[in-house]
C-alpha cells in the first residue's frame, strides 16, 4: 500500500526536482522557508486565511473547511467552487492534501504546530503565530508569502476607509459602550477587546463598558456575572446552526432575571448577531459582513463599494 510517508517522501522529491529557480526566504512562526515567487497551487488551513487569500485574488486548491459550513460558510461557497475540503483546522487530512500537489501551504502554529514537519514534507509551509484578533496582520503576512503586498495594502486600506465612514455616520452613537457575549452550552464568555469583533468595534471607535475594557480575549462566566454584561448596547451570539442544545442554553440565559434587568435588554438594545460573522469566520469577508450588520442595526446607509 502506498503510505502517507511514502507519499510525503515522493512529494518532497518532486518539489525538489521541479522547484522554480526563483524563490524567496519567508520568516514565519515555525522558522524560515524557501517559498516560490509565484505559487500556483496554494493550500490554506485556517478559516481567516482562506478569506485573506481569496481577497488577494488567490483561489486555493485545498482549504480547511469552515467551522459551521458544509463545507464552506455561505458567503464563501461560490468563491470556493472547485476547492478541496481538507477537514477542519484541528484535523487536517494529510493524505488528501498530498494528492493536491501544492507548491505552498499556509497554516497557523496555534492549530497545526504538531503536523508542521509532515506538511513541510509535502510542500513549502509557512505559518502565522496565531489567529483571531491578529487577522489584519496575518493578511499582510500571507500577502508577503504570496508576493501580494500591494493587493493586501489596497484590501486593508479599503476596510479602514469603510470603518472611518461608519464612524462619521454614527455621530454621537459611536460613544455607546458596547458589550459582547457568547452563549454556549460548554461555556458562556464575555468577549473583551482582543477578539475579532472587539478589534473591529475599536477600529470604528465604539467604547466598551468598564468591566469589558480589557486588552484580553474573553472570560468564562456564570450567571452571577450577568451584571458584567451590561452596556449601552449588547451584541450576543450563539451557534448559527440553531441546534436544540445551544438554543435551549441560550433561552435559559435570556430568561434569567439578571439578564432581563439589564438596561440594554429593557430598552430593546440587546441584539443577537451571527456567530460566523462576528466570531468564527475571522477574516476580511466576515469583517465586511460585520460592518453590514452594524449599518443595518444603526440605520445607516451602506458604505459597501
Amino acid at each position: 500500500m502506498f503510505s502517507l510517508r511514502s507519499s510525503a517522501a515522493l512529494a518532497t522529491v518532486l518539489v525538489t526536482l521541479i522547484a522554480p529557480v526563483s524563490a524567496r526566504e519567508v520568516t514565519h512562526a515555525m522558522g524560515v522557508t524557501d517559498v516560490p515567487d509565484n505559487p500556483q497551487r496554494v493550500v490554506v488551513l485556517t478559516n481567516e486565511g482562506t478569506e485573506a487569500i481569496l481577497a488577494l485574488g488567490i483561489n486555493p486548491v485545498g482549504a480547511a473547511q469552515s467551522w459551521d459550513g458544509n463545507p464552506w460558510h455561505a458567503h464563501l461557497t461560490d468563491l470556493l467552487n472547485g476547492t478541496t475540503d481538507l477537514g477542519t483546522e484541528l484535523a487536517v487530512d494529510l493524505e488528501v492534501l498530498a494528492t493536491l500537489e501544492p507548491d505552498l501551504i499556509i497554516g497557523t502554529k496555534v492549530r497545526q504546530e504538531k503536523i508542521y514537519e509532515q506538511l513541510s514534507a509535502i510542500a513549502p509551509t509557512v505559518m502565522s503565530e496565531t489567529i483571531g484578533g491578529e487577522w489584519q496582520d496575518n493578511l499582510k503576512f500571507y500577502a508577503a508569502a504570496l508576493g501580494k503586498d500591494a493587493e493586501a495594502e489596497a484590501v486593508l486600506a479599503a476596510f479602514d476607509a469603510r470603518t472611518k465612514a461608519i464612524r462619521d455616520a454614527l455621530g454621537d452613537q459611536v460613544n455607546e459602550e458596547i458589550s459582547m457575549v457568547r452563549f454556549s452550552p460548554n461555556r458562556t464568555r464575555i468577549y473583551y477587546k482582543e477578539t475579532f469583533s472587539g478589534l473591529i468595534l475599536d477600529q470604528i471607535g465604539f467604547k466598551r463598558p468598564a468591566a469589558q475594557d480589557k486588552n484580553e480575549f474573553a472570560e468564562e462566566v456564570t450567571k452571577e456575572r450577568i451584571p458584567d454584561m451590561a452596556g449601552d448596547r449588547i451584541f450576543y451570539f450563539s451557534s448559527d446552526l440553531k441546534d436544540a442544545e445551544p438554543e435551549a442554553n441560550l433561552a435559559d440565559w435570556l430568561a434569567d432575571p439578571l439578564w432581563n434587568n439589564l438596561e440594554a435588554v429593557k430598552a430593546g438594545k440587546a441584539q443577537r448577531v451571527s456567530e460566523i460573522i462576528w466570531n468564527t469566520g475571522g477574516g476580511i469577508y466576515s469583517a465586511h459582513l460585520m460592518l453590514d450588520d452594524i449599518e443595518k442595526i444603526y440605520g445607516l446607509d451602506s458604505t459597501r463599494k
